[in-house]
C-alpha cells in the first residue's frame, strides 16, 4: 500500500472517530437536557469512556488491517507507530477538550464563549500544523535548505517562461505587421544604407584623389634622371600612333617605372578602338597578342587596362583608357583579339562595364537577376538585411 493511500486510509479514519465523538456529545447533551448536573457528569463520563473505548477499538481495527495487508516488517511498524501517535494524540485531545467541556459547564455564558473561541483557536492552530507536518511528509522530509533550492528553482523557472513568452509574443506581433509596413521598413533601411554608402564613397574618392596627387607628386620627385630603356621604343609607338590616328588620339604617355618600365598609352574613348586597331595590324609594331584586359573602380571613373605584347619587336606595352562611372560604355576588341571575350564578360558582370559589339556579352560569373556589380566601391547587397 502507497503511501498517499495510507495517508487517504488515515484520514478516513480520522473523519470516522470525528463522528463517532460528535455523535456521542450529541446523545450525552440531549440526555443531560432532561437530567440535573449529577446526572450530566455521569452522562459526561460515560461519553468520554465511551468514546476512548471506541477510539480503542478503532486504533486495534486499524492495526489488524494493516497486518492483513501483508506489509513488509519496516513499514508495518512505521505505520504502527504513526497509528499510536494518533491514537495517544487523539485521546490527549479528547481528555483536553472533556476537561474544556466540564469547565465551561460551571461557567456563565460569557465565559464559556471565550472558551469556545479559544478551543476553535486550539483546533485550527493544530490544523494547520498537521498539514504543514503532512507537507513536508509528502516532500520526502527535506531538510529546509533543500526546500528553498527547490523554491528558488521553481522561481527562475518561472522567471525563464515568463522572459521566453515575452520573447514569443513579440516576434508574433512583429510578425503580423502588414507586408506593405515591412516592405516600407526595408525600403527606408535600403536608402539610408545606399545614402551612407553614397557619402562613404565621395569621402573615399576626395581621399584618393588626394592620395593620387601625393603618389604623382611622390613619383615624380623619386623619378631616376636616367633615361628608361624602353623610352626609344614608346617613342617610336606613339610617334607612329599619332601620325596613323591623329595628334589627339593619345590623353598620355609614359614609362611604368612600378611595372617593369611598361611604355603605357592612356587613349581618348573615342580613339580607343582606332589605337588598339592600329597596335594589332601594323606591320612594325603587330602587338598580335593580348595576354591581359580588366577593369577597375577608381570612384571618380572606371578605367579599362589592357595589356599587349609584339613577339615582333620583343616588346609590351599598356593600353588604357578611363570611362564614364555613370555609363561606362566602350567598343569591345573581340574583333581584333578573340582572348578579349571572357576577360570582357568579366568585367560587365562585376563593374557593369559595357562592351558593344561584343558577339556574346554575359554574366559568366554571377546569375543574370543577380542585382548590382559587386566589385563596384558603392556596392550595396540587394537584400541589406543579409
Amino acid at each position: 500500500m502507497s503511501e498517499k493511500e495510507d495517508l487517504a486510509k488515515q484520514k478516513a479514519e480520522a473523519a470516522a472517530r470525528a463522528k463517532a465523538v460528535a455523535l456521542a456529545r450529541k446523545q450525552a447533551k440531549e440526555e443531560a437536557a432532561e437530567k440535573p448536573e449529577v446526572d450530566m457528569d455521569i452522562a459526561k463520563q460515560k461519553a468520554a469512556a465511551a468514546a476512548k473505548a471506541k477510539a480503542a477499538a478503532l486504533a486495534k481495527k486499524q492495526a489488524k488491517e494493516e497486518e492483513a495487508a501483508e506489509k513488509p516488517e519496516v513499514e508495518m511498524d512505521i505505520a504502527k507507530q504513526k497509528a499510536a501517535a494518533a491514537a495517544k494524540a487523539k485521546a490527549a485531545a479528547l481528555a483536553k477538550k472533556q476537561a474544556k467541556e466540564e469547565e465551561a459547564a460551571e461557567k456563565p455564558e460569557g465565559e464559556m464563549d471565550i472558551a469556545k473561541q479559544k478551543a476553535a483557536a486550539a483546533a485550527k492552530a493544530k490544523a494547520a500544523a498537521l498539514a504543514r507536518k503532512q507537507a513536508k511528509e509528502e516532500a520526502g522530509e527535506k531538510p529546509e535548505v533543500e526546500i528553498d533550492v527547490a523554491k528558488q528553482k521553481a522561481a527562475a523557472a518561472a522567471k525563464a517562461k515568463a522572459a521566453a513568452l515575452a520573447r514569443k509574443q513579440a516576434k508574433e506581433e512583429a510578425g503580423e505587421k502588414p507586408e506593405v509596413e515591412i516592405d516600407a521598413v526595408k525600403q527606408k533601411a535600403a536608402a539610408a544604407a545606399k545614402a551612407k554608402a553614397a557619402a562613404a564613397a565621395k569621402v573615399k574618392a576626395a581621399a584618393a584623389a588626394k592620395n593620387r596627387t601625393a603618389a604623382q607628386e611622390s613619383e615624380e620627385a623619386d623619378t631616376p634622371s636616367e633615361i628608361s630603356p624602353n623610352q626609344s621604343k614608346l617613342d617610336q609607338i606613339v610617334s607612329a600612333i599619332e601620325s596613323h590616328v591623329g595628334q589627339g588620339a593619345l590623353l598620355e604617355n609614359y614609362i611604368n617605372r612600378l611595372s617593369k618600365d611598361v611604355p603605357t598609352l592612356v587613349a581618348n574613348p573615342d580613339t580607343y578602338f582606332s589605337i588598339a586597331k592600329f597596335l594589332r595590324y601594323d606591320e612594325r609594331l603587330d602587338f598580335s597578342y593580348l595576354s591581359e584586359l580588366h577593369g577597375t573602380d577608381f570612384e571618380s571613373h572606371m578605367e579599362i587596362y589592357v595589356h599587349l605584347h609584339s613577339f615582333k619587336m620583343n616588346q609590351s606595352v599598356a593600353l588604357k583608357v578611363k570611362l564614364d562611372r555613370d555609363t561606362p560604355v566602350i567598343p569591345s576588341l573581340v574583333p581584333l583579339w578573340s582572348g578579349a571575350n571572357w576577360p570582357e564578360c568579366e568585367a560587365y558582370d562585376l563593374l557593369g562595364i559595357n562592351f558593344y559589339e561584343h558577339p556574346d556579352l554575359k554574366r559568366i560569373l554571377l546569375g543574370e537577376d543577380w542585382k548590382g556589380y559587386p566589385l563596384r566601391k558603392d556596392y550595396e547587397p540587394y537584400d541589406v538585411e543579409v
